[in-house]
């Protein structure tokens, strides 16, 4: 199987407000630690590829999984950040570890 992004079906699109599972993963995963339980917006959808969390095993890596290029404000990952309140930081995160983050109603 080629390297390049195969038929897409994502579940999330641009503006979209994600959080990263908080769950633990033994060996190898594309979801860094410190991103974990924290909630980003989707800014692009990559396409679908093999799902390097198993080829990292030498399986076929199937299902596909959709990657996504997820953006969090600094200050939100780091509590003592003192740069400038615009500052982002871009991630490229598997389908497989986000959830929808469902606006809270007005009290």
């Amino acid at each position: 199987m080629s390297s390049a992004p195969m038929a897409l079906s994502a579940r999330f699109g641009i503006g979209d407000a994600v959080r990263i599972d908080d769950r633990p993963a033994i060996g190898h995963c594309r979801s860094p630690w410190y991103l974990r339980g924290r909630v980003g917006e989707v800014v692009g959808v990559q396409g679908c590829y093999r799902d390097p969390e198993r080829l990292a095993y030498h399986r076929p890596g199937l299902p596909a999984r959709v990657l996504y290029k997820v953006r969090f404000s600094q200050r939100d990952l780091w509590p003592d950040y003192s740069g400038d309140a615009g500052d982002r930081l871009e991630a490229d995160i598997y389908e497989h570890w986000l959830s929808p983050v469902m606006e809270q109603a007005d009290a």
